[in-house]
């Protein structure tokens, strides 16, 4: 039997495990934490990534590594890749963990992004202000995710404040894109070099933390090449193996790249009901050195976020196509508990569905209900 060890045992760990079991193939999890979502469906050694015994245990008898997030130390990563095979290289957590880095990484790909650049001082912010304009983002180079790290700066009244917030941390600033929309794409790259990839989605954040996917993305038949386009470059100049996504921005008719996750998405998890093979199936399988599965569509399809407090669970599942994926976790404000996907042939019958979940999730959880922020830049 094939055994993947995975970086990382939350929820996307979880969801990988469930995802390898029809296939045949066991994962094993290193993960500091307690009791982690992915210990109900493989072993989880509790243990820091760079703990040298722990890494041994780990890594003896996979066939294969992988991780689950991008925050785990490169050293690790390094180190458990002279062991046994890592994939994705550890080459593309390199290129992820430093925003300067990895928009660099895509201008010289040839994929467009928001104007950027560096700040280490106050001078340098003065200096990045003036040369992007405002409005602008401020975001800490390392470790922000799910709109942590980051603040808009609207006017020059703005820059002391959010100097004296984040300028304890190597930072970039990057121009204010008046998108139409946010998009993202997941992609998977096989061993073997084949490249598939699943329809364009549309997200929606609420406070920095993804709301809504809904597959496709409208008229995503338009802008689709250019997204495939990107994704192909980023897994072939990485040699890539496994699935990525790529978070863009719509501005007009154009897609401009806001950062890409080495890993399965949240954005992706429409795809467990939505597509012929999920993300996490794939995954599992190019890690594996298996043939990729069909990315083909089953119908129209969304998820939505459970954040916070779950709704009752039976008027979730009073909704026709409803599926519902708890996390495990204990509920608290702002943590993702779970996600429900629903999947119609009618985009119109969909919209409704999506609705009726909606008012259920806000209802369980009123601060959801406020406004939205466009701040997933």
């Amino acid at each position: 039997m094939t055994t993947i060890g995975i970086l990382g045992a939350g929820q996307l760990g979880r969801m990988l495990g469930q995802a390898a079991l029809p296939l045949g193939v066991t994962c094993r999890f290193l993960d500091p934490a307690a009791d982690p979502p992915a210990a109900a469906v493989g072993r989880c050694i509790t243990a820091a990534f760079d703990d040298a015994l722990a890494q041994q245990a780990f890594a003896a008898g996979c066939q294969a590594l992988t991780w689950e997030f991008e925050n785990v130390s490169l050293a690790a990563v390094e180190t458990l890749s002279a062991l046994v095979p890592m994939r994705p290289g550890a080459q593309a957590l390199a290129a992820k963990q430093d925003r300067l880095d990895e928009k660099r990484f895509f201008n010289d790909l040839g994929i467009a992004t928001a104007p950027f650049a560096p700040v280490s001082s106050r001078e340098e912010l003065a200096d990045a202000v003036a040369s992007i304009g405002l409005p602008a983002v401020l975001k800490t180079r390392r470790d922000g995710y799910d709109g942590k790290g980051q603040m808009v700066l609207r006017e020059p009244a703005d820059l002391d404040r959010a100097w004296a917030t984040l300028g304890a941390k190597p930072l970039i600033l990057e121009g204010f894109i008046p998108f139409l929309r946010e998009c993202s794409l997941l992609a998977v790259r096989g061993l073997d070099g084949e490249i598939r990839c699943w329809s364009l989605v549309e997200n929606e954040h609420r406070h920095g933390i993804l709301h809504r996917s809904l597959a496709p993305a409208p008229h995503a038949w338009v802008l689709q090449a250019q997204a495939e386009t990107a994704a192909r470059a980023v897994l072939e100049r990485l040699d890539y193996v496994g699935v990525l996504a790529i978070e863009f921005f719509q501005h007009e008719d154009r897609l401009l790249a806001n950062e890409f996750a080495p890993r399965v998405h949240n954005s992706g998890h429409w795809t467990i009901e939505g597509a012929v093979t999920s993300q996490f199936s794939n995954h599992i399988r190019a890690v594996a050195g298996l043939p990729l599965g069909v990315t083909a569509m089953r119908g129209h399809a969304a998820m939505i976020n459970v954040i916070g407090a779950w709704p009752i669970l039976a008027d979730l599942l009073a909704i026709p196509g409803t599926q519902v994926h708890d996390y495990g976790k204990a509920p608290r404000p702002g943590r993702k508990l779970g996600h429900v996907t629903v999947v119609h042939e009618d985009a119109s019958r969909l919209a409704d569905l999506i609705a009726a979940i909606e008012a259920l999730v806000v209802a369980a959880a009123p601060e959801r209900a406020l406004p939205r922020v466009a701040s997933g830049q």
